[in-house]
């Protein structure tokens, strides 16, 4: 029956589903559990357990096949790779308020984020990103301890709860566009966010 299945899209799926045929939902949840593995280990950075960002990654997936509207959402896929990486998050957040741990700075600098060139998007690291308008390189940039330790400071004390979350997400490779929807938040507000955090990351480095 699996097989059969694989002939039909994710939406006519979803119809069949709330039809009766239960066995709809293993199939949708061992299809997308390479995308739950995907954001799990994008958000890793961000302090929590793997196997329990998978864990609660397929939640979300299974709350996705529960409330997708054909009607109102774009397309399944979209749907469930935003209810996947708002419960992670939440996950993660939840994990970090328990064990108090703070953002891992020195690793999350390296981790690449999506940043709009054009049409286009591209990966860059943050630490490149804090480079630009700096007049020096990257290559020329020291993130030695003191700076990073200057980081988290400024990341605690200047970035507001809402500027938090935007970095957190943007350091898991997520575009502002997909961080405003995890959020709940227009885009515009997010790519604000983002310019203001970069701004008080460089201002951090370069006084």
């Amino acid at each position: 029956m699996k097989e059969d299945y694989q002939h039909y899209s994710d939406e006519e799926l979803m119809i069949q589903l709330r039809d009766g045929d239960d066995g709809i939902m293993d199939f949708i949840m061992n299809k997308y559990k390479n995308l739950v593995r995907s954001k799990a280990k994008s958000m890793y950075i961000l302090g929590a357990d793997g196997d329990d960002l998978i864990q609660e990654g397929m939640i979300g997936l299974f709350k996705a096949v529960r409330d997708f509207d054909s009607g109102r959402d774009a397309s399944f896929f979209t749907f469930a790779d935003l209810c996947i990486s708002r419960q992670i998050y939440t996950a993660v957040q939840a994990s970090r308020r328990q064990k108090h741990i703070p953002l891992n700075t020195y690793i999350s600098l390296y981790a690449t984020a999506k940043e709009k060139s054009g049409q286009s998007e591209e990966d860059t690291a943050l630490v490149d990103i804090l480079a630009l308008g700096s007049g020096q390189s990257p290559e020329e940039m020291v993130i030695d301890k003191e700076n990073v330790e200057q980081l988290e400071r400024t990341i605690e004390k200047e970035l507001s709860s809402f500027e938090k979350q935007v970095l957190d997400l943007y350091l898991t490779g997520m575009s502002y566009t997909q961080i405003a929807k995890v959020l709940g938040r227009d885009e515009k507000s997010t790519d604000n966010a983002l310019q203001r955090i970069k701004t008080k990351l460089r201002k951090a480095i370069y006084t």
